[in-house]
């Protein structure tokens, strides 16, 4: 039962820093803010989520799992939350993401629903 505890703990050990090394290397190669920011907070936060409970896992039930788990939903709360006030600082001081071909924050969505053909109410 210890190898297969073992052999669980380290896969997800080696999970979540798979993890958080493809969310460090899109924070490298995306091109944008957005985009960015999306890849850190995503990828950050399933990565600790599998280093946390890889650590339980080898540190057994003991009170070090309990303070594992403490931070880990520490971490939980404040990754999304942070991500969250930095995306808010952004949209405030006016950086705006990049849209999509036809579509325009002027435009309302009858006139979209318009220029697809489509009718009002559909």
């Amino acid at each position: 039962m210890s190898v297969l505890i073992d052999a669980l703990s380290w896969i997800l050990i080696v999970g979540g820093g798979v993890f958080v090394v493809i969310g460090a290397a899109g924070v490298v190669r995306f091109p944008d803010f957005w985009s960015r920011l999306h890849a850190a907070s995503v990828a950050d936060s399933a990565g600790m989520i599998l280093l946390v409970l890889g650590m339980c896992l080898q540190a057994g039930w003991t009170l070090v799992t309990v303070k594992l788990l403490i931070i880990g939903a520490f971490l939980f709360i404040t990754g999304p939350t942070a991500t969250h006030a930095v995306a808010n600082a952004a949209l405030a001081t006016g950086m705006r993401p990049k849209e999509g071909e036809g579509l325009t924050a002027d435009k309302t969505d009858a006139e979209l629903r318009a220029k697809a053909g489509k009718a009002p109410n559909a």
